[in-house]
């Protein structure tokens, strides 16, 4: 199969919810260049996060109304309802929420559920039995992998929480809060030895801010 050609440094992908069928997708932002949709979603869903596997030239994007993985080809757009099941779905408001490609496998948080999901990406690109990794971090958004292995940061937006995770080894440690500058945080971004959180202020509607944190090993 034939690679996508590489994308120009500092080309951007989004996804984009309108509830119209003209603009909700994935879109991509190149340097000097006009957004350009590359990939149509389902209106009615609520594309929410979205990771890069580069391997397999693909985008995968979180969709919490529709409990579904999708699975973006990077080489002609086509969209493919990549996962699916009741562990990504909502009880009552968002089911998959963040999402990051990890070491072989797509990760997914379940913001009603409280959970991170595991979903192996088998050799043929398909995907592999859904598991869950982690569970009681109740309201949980995005989330971001430290480099030590699975362990996680996730932001837990209505609680103004970042907690520190991994699978197997107890409950999450609450590592900062609304007293360090969090309101309402939505996403974790880690830069080696350097964690971005962007906090929206969705509850608070005061001082949305992006924090940095040093990440201690």
């Amino acid at each position: 199969m034939p690679r996508s050609p590489v994308p120009p440094p500092g080309t951007l992908y989004v996804n984009y919810a309108t509830g119209t069928d003209d603009l909700t997708g994935v879109w991509r932002l190149r340097p000097g260049g006009s957004p350009e949709r590359i990939a149509t979603l389902p209106a009615n869903g609520l594309p929410n996060g979205l990771t890069l596997d580069q391997h397999h030239d693909a985008l995968y994007v979180a969709d919490s109304v529709l409990g579904t993985v999708w699975r973006v080809s990077l080489q002609d757009g086509t969209r493919t309802a990549w996962a699916s099941g009741t562990e990504l779905g909502p009880t009552a408001f968002l089911g998959a929420n963040g999402i990051r490609e990890h070491d072989g496998a797509v990760w997914v948080s379940n913001t009603d559920r409280g959970t991170v999901l595991r979903i192996p990406i088998c050799p043929d690109g398909t995907a592999g039995p859904i598991e869950t990794r982690l569970t009681g971090i109740d309201g949980i958004d995005d989330f971001a992998f430290t480099g030590h292995g699975d362990t996680l940061l996730a932001a837990r937006n209505a609680a103004d929480e970042v907690v520190h995770a991994t699978p197997g080894a107890g409950a999450p440690t609450v590592v900062l809060t609304h007293q360090d500058g969090l309101s309402s945080p939505t996403s974790v971004a880690v830069c080696g030895s350097t964690a971005y959180v962007t906090s929206a202020a969705f509850a608070t509607l005061q001082d949305p801010n992006l924090l940095l944190a040093r990440i201690d090993t």
